[in-house]
């Protein structure tokens, strides 16, 4: 499987307290329609840490069947327990996911060995393609560059890399150790840019939410190595993506979802809806790229 282009990491709609289905089948074919790559439910932003096991399985299976192998669905699976990780993977597989994206293991603050061991277990339970989560921010530990090239080395399926650690060094390491082998995708909007400047191949974005036709362009645009159109785009797009992470995610882009009509304003806690401050801020910013008008100002996100 090739890892290249705009893959959204879906949020999850909500409707007092229960997964919203018809909200998610409607995001699915509106980002399967704008041109998107690929779809990611079930992780970060889509507040995989609060939904139950049964959850799980239904919003899988609903994004699958919603995007009727049109583009590839990356299944979320993150644990700190590695036998559940495993479990979770085999479930995974069997609700129609086409790939897995695997979290690195959180709170423990396992060694680079303990990480290695924990891939390399959910690699080999599975035949589906996989790719590393590396987001240090949220888990506590850096999966460096030299773990995961012995983690694909080892493991024929594990394929990619989403790679949140903010390093443009080790993006360049990590493709240096791996010879290309290790697809890179950007974990942050931000840097998509610049990360495929240096070989990364694509993004798993939060902004694709409620932008996934510029976020697809920006992709193609740098893969086709026409980095004037991408630096426009990224320039154009670069406030607004400040704007989402205002807050954390998926606070901001739930209420910037909410304000476009694609989902209620609801999270679990201990997330909360985006404070006034912080809606005001990413509104200016939806207005300026023509997403609102100004007579919504006022409304909270």
């Amino acid at each position: 499987m090739k890892f290249s282009g705009a893959f959204t990491a879906l949020i999850t709609p909500f409707r007092r307290g229960a997964v919203d289905e018809e909200a998610l089948k409607k995001l699915v074919k509106a980002q399967v329609s704008a041109g998107i790559s690929g779809l990611v439910p079930c992780g970060s932003t889509g507040e995989a840490a609060t939904l139950s096991a049964s959850e799980k399985e239904r919003v899988v299976r609903v994004v699958a069947a919603a995007a009727a192998g049109r583009v590839p669905v990356v299944a979320g699976v993150g644990t700190n327990d590695t036998k559940k990780a495993v479990s979770d993977a085999r479930a995974a597989a069997d609700w129609g996911a086409d790939a897995l994206l695997v979290l690195a293991p959180y709170y423990n603050k396992p060694t680079q060995g303990g990480l290695f061991l924990h891939f390399k277990a959910v690699a080999d339970a599975v035949k589906l393609p996989v790719v590393v989560y590396n987001i240090p921010g949220r888990t506590g530990v850096n999966i460096q560059p030299a773990t995961l090239a012995r983690i694909a080395s080892d493991c024929d399926n594990v394929l990619a890399v989403k790679e949140a650690s903010g390093s443009l060094d080790q993006v360049s390491e990590i493709l240096t150790l791996t010879k290309g082998r290790l697809q890179v995708l950007s974990g942050d909007d931000s840097l998509t840019l610049p990360m495929m400047s240096v070989g990364a191949c694509g993004v798993v974005s939060v902004l694709s939410n409620i932008l996934p036709r510029e976020t697809a362009a920006l992709c193609r645009a740098a893969l086709a190595g026409d980095y004037a159109r991408a630096g426009r785009l990224h320039r154009k797009l670069f406030a607004l993506i400040r704007s989402l992470f205002l807050e954390t995610n998926p606070i901001p882009v739930k209420a910037a979802a909410h304000a476009l009509g694609l989902c209620a304003n609801e999270l679990r806690l201990p997330l909360t809806p985006m404070s006034p401050e912080g809606w005001q801020k990413l509104h200016r910013e939806l207005e300026r790229t023509g997403l609102l008008t100004p007579q919504a100002r006022g409304r909270e996100g």
